[in-house]
């Protein structure tokens, strides 16, 4: 058995706005933590939904095609519950591979918390 090498602490931002900071690698091995973050993030407080998830990716080591394939996995999670996914701190490499991927066509990239929480509270 393999074992995992990332942590993902979620954090509340607003009633409808959380993020999920993710320490060391994405890989195919990462499935359970992914999707028990983005449930813990997405479950309502308060009675309001949550509307945006923003991954912060400052603390990601490394990324191979299967982190990508779970990453649009979640995506389409986040879409069929009407939420948007906002994504930053990608490295260069990773906002390249990103753009290669076209998952800046589907994921709101930026460069900082704050400009990342100011689209999710204005969008």
């Amino acid at each position: 058995m393999t074992e995992t090498t990332v942590k993902m602490n979620v954090r509340r931002i607003s009633p409808t706005t959380s993020v999920v900071d993710i320490e060391g690698d994405v890989n195919g091995f990462v499935e359970n933590e992914l999707m028990q973050a983005y449930a813990e993030a997405s479950s309502p407080q308060g009675g309001t939904v949550t509307r945006n998830i923003v991954l912060n990716f400052s603390g990601l080591e490394y990324m191979n095609s299967s982190g990508i394939g779970l990453l649009v996995t979640l995506l389409i999670r986040v879409n069929r519950q009407g939420q948007r996914m906002l994504a930053y701190g990608l490295s260069e490499h990773y906002q390249h591979i990103f753009e290669l991927t076209r998952l800046t066509d589907a994921i709101g990239i930026y460069g900082t918390e704050d400009e990342v929480l100011a689209a999710a509270e204005n969008g």
